[in-house]
């Protein structure tokens, strides 16, 4: 719904690059499958995690990610779940705290990949 309404995409693909922007997808009227943050945190990588194979690369090629999350004190117990999805790799991370569209939603999270 927001991607037609506000004009964005949840993923490009440009040349070697994938943009990705994933967020714990909310099915109307009210959705409290994974109220935890944590468990948002593992749906939105699942989520994103499409992305790079349909063009080609895996969660190893992400070279930077950005967690936004409502409370900054939510971020520490979702540390292992990037770790589950990326392996050894070590991308460039940032985490923001920021209001979100949706008081249910406790994290965004985003992603740039580069193809090998």
């Amino acid at each position: 719904m927001f991607e037609s309404e506000i004009g964005y995409s949840g993923a490009v693909v440009d040349g070697e690059w994938i943009f990705r922007l994933r967020r714990h997808r909310l099915r109307p009227p009210h959705d409290d499958r994974f109220p935890d943050v944590a468990e948002q945190a593992e749906q939105c990588l699942r989520n994103i995690r499409e992305a790079p194979r349909e063009a080609g690369a895996g969660c190893g090629d992400i070279v930077r990610v950005r967690y936004i999350l409502p409370r900054a004190d939510d971020f520490e117990p979702c540390w292992p779940v990037p770790r589950r999805y990326r392996g050894d790799t070590r991308p460039a991370a940032t985490m923001l705290a920021a209001g979100l569209i949706d008081p249910r939603v406790k994290t965004e999270i985003e992603v740039t990949a580069r193809k090998r």
